[in-house]
């Protein structure tokens, strides 16, 4: 036995397996659509090949990476647990339904926690769907004392923190800080928003700017100005790639390398 682990990752319907050391480091991976097994040295190369053995389909092509640029070696270097980019929209809402489901019953008000995760994924995949115009979005990152972040995206138009609410068929108004849905009590999320924002250009050391993102409401109410905070309905969430001038690609790609690394962010593990 070589001790080698293998461990499939997803990323925008990508599959990569990466061979790693017992303590996390990658020795090679390999990308099943490009066909190629990626080797980081040649020194292991039999043992490496060995362990992607039952994976391997059809012929592939064997031998070092392209030269990686400086964010893709820091993205190498992370021990897979450290790793932020493999977690789903809504990754700890997930977690929580899995470790304790939802009981339905007609007669129960409906579990809170599958419409947040129903929200948290819709604005998910819109902001996967961004990848292609050079942005990259990560979820459910965790902060110290069991808060998270929903969102972060960063691309040519900067750095966005996005805390996703479910408010489907029902009247939002947001007057700041307070919001309320339908005839609820106002409460002052608007404050959650900024704070998720602020902890973020704390731990990147760069402007995050706070949106608050209104999943399927019937109508939204702003009767006022906002402080810094810009609402949207899930349907303009993809106008951001329109935002640009901001982040050179290279600057894009460092900054999500860093915020990939759960450390950057003080939680747990």
């Amino acid at each position: 036995m070589s001790g080698l682990r293998v461990i499939p990752t997803w990323r925008h319907g990508r599959e990569r397996l990466y061979v790693c050391l017992t303590d996390g480091r990658n020795l090679a991976w390999y990308d099943r659509e490009a066909a190629r097994i990626n080797l980081l040295s040649d020194d292991r190369r039999e043992e490496v090949l060995e362990a992607l053995g039952p994976f391997v389909t059809g012929p592939v092509t064997v031998g070092p990476p392209p030269v990686p640029t400086p964010a893709e070696l820091a993205r190498l270097s992370l021990h897979p647990d450290d790793d932020l980019a493999p977690n789903r929209p809504g990754e700890a809402l997930i977690v929580s339904l899995d470790r304790d489901p939802a009981r339905s019953h007609r007669l129960r008000r409906p579990e809170p926690r599958l419409r947040a995760l129903t929200a948290e994924q819709t604005v998910g995949e819109a902001l996967d769907r961004l990848d292609g115009a050079g942005w990259h979005a990560l979820h459910s990152i965790p902060l110290p004392g069991g808060d998270r972040i929903h969102h972060l995206v960063i691309g040519p138009g900067g750095l966005f923190v996005l805390h996703s609410l479910y408010a489907r068929k029902q009247k939002v108004t947001v007057a700041d800080p307070m919001v309320s849905l339908g005839r609820r009590e106002p409460y002052p999320l608007l404050r959650r928003v900024r704070a998720d924002a602020d902890r973020a250009s704390y731990a990147l050391t760069a402007e995050v700017r706070p949106v608050l993102v209104l999943v399927g409401p019937a109508d939204v109410a702003i009767p006022g100005p906002l402080r810094e905070v810009r609402v949207l309905r899930d349907a303009e969430v993809e106008g951001l790639a329109r935002l640009g001038g901001l982040l050179k690609p290279a600057d894009v790609e460092a900054l999500h390398a860093m915020a990939r690394d759960r450390r950057v962010w003080g939680a747990p593990g």
